[in-house]
C-alpha cells in the first residue's frame, strides 16, 4: 500500500509541475502539451487505476511544442528554474531539448513539431486541439508505436481505450479517422501499430482490475478501430512496401534517433 501510494503521488506532484509550467506557457502564447503517460492519466481519472497498479514511479514530465517557439520555450524553463544539457541542445536543439530542475528533481523532455522514436508522430498544426495534452489519437499513437512494446505501455494503452471511445474526432474520443490516415501513409507505422493492437487484445484477459464489460468494451473499440484502419485508402508505397512485408526492417532504432 505505501508504495502504491507514492506511485499515485509521484504521479499528482509530475502532473502538477507539468500543468503549473503549461499555466506559464500559456500566458507567453506557447503552444506547450503534455504527452507520454502523465497526458493519459489526466484523461482517464475513471480508468486510471488500471495502470496504476502496473506501474513504478514515474520520473519525468514530457511535452510537445513548435520549433518556431523554441527560443522563447527556452526563456519559459530557465525562468521557471530548469537548466538545459548545453550538449543536447547544441547537437539536437532544432527538435528536442533536455531540462533538469535541482529544486524539485524533475526532469523534462520537450520535442519540437514530432516525435521521432520507432516511428514519427507529426505533431505541426495539432497542439491547438486540447489545451494542456496533445490530442487523444495521438496518445494512442505514440503508445501504439513503439516495437518493443512492455507490459507498461500496453496497460497504458487499455486504460485509455476504457475511458474514451473510438470514432470521431470531438475533443474526448480518439479520431479513429485520423490515425487510420496517418497508418494509411506508412506500412511500416501500420504493421506496428496493429501488432500492438493484437497484443493488447491478447494481453486483455490478463489484467486484473478489469471487469468482463470492462474487457468487452476495449475489445469493441479495438476492432472498430481496426476496421477503420483496414477500410483507409493505402498510398501507392505503402502497397510497394507490403510486398516486403517484415523480411525488412520496418522502423527506426530509438538510438538512431538520439545519435
Amino acid at each position: 500500500m505505501i508504495l502504491q501510494q507514492n506511485v499515485d503521488e509521484r504521479a499528482k506532484f509530475l502532473l502538477a509541475e507539468g500543468e503549473r509550467i503549461i499555466d506559464e506557457a500559456t500566458k507567453r502564447g506557447l503552444h506547450l502539451r503534455l504527452l507520454g503517460a502523465i497526458s493519459i492519466l489526466r484523461h482517464c481519472p475513471e480508468f486510471k487505476s488500471i495502470a496504476m497498479k502496473h506501474r513504478e514511479a514515474m520520473k519525468d514530465v514530457d511535452f510537445a511544442c513548435y520549433s518556431k517557439e523554441s527560443n522563447k520555450v527556452t526563456t519559459l524553463m530557465r525562468d521557471l528554474g530548469y537548466a538545459d544539457e548545453p550538449m543536447v541542445t547544441a547537437l539536437f536543439g532544432d527538435r528536442r531539448t533536455i531540462w533538469d530542475n535541482k529544486s524539485n528533481g524533475i526532469h523534462v523532455d520537450i520535442f519540437f513539431d514530432m516525435l521521432e522514436m520507432n516511428h514519427t508522430i507529426p505533431f505541426q498544426g495539432r497542439l491547438d486541439i486540447e489545451p494542456v495534452t496533445i490530442s487523444l489519437a495521438d496518445m494512442l499513437l505514440e503508445k501504439m508505436q513503439i516495437v518493443q512494446i512492455n507490459e507498461r505501455d500496453i496497460v497504458d494503452t487499455v486504460m485509455l481505450l476504457r475511458e474514451h471511445d473510438v470514432g470521431n474526432s470531438t475533443p474526448e474520443t480518439i479520431d479513429a479517422k485520423y490515425i487510420a490516415k496517418i497508418l494509411g501513409n506508412e506500412w511500416g507505422f501500420y504493421y506496428t501499430f496493429t501488432t500492438n493492437l493484437k497484443n493488447v487484445q491478447s494481453r486483455l484477459p490478463t489484467y486484473g482490475g478489469l471487469t468482463e464489460v470492462d474487457r468487452t468494451i476495449v475489445r469493441e473499440r479495438i476492432d472498430r478501430l481496426q476496421k477503420i484502419i483496414e477500410d483507409q485508402p493505402k498510398t501507392m508505397s505503402w502497397k510497394l512496401r507490403a510486398r516486403v512485408g517484415s523480411k525488412s526492417k520496418w522502423y527506426r532504432d530509438v538510438e538512431e534517433v538520439n545519435r
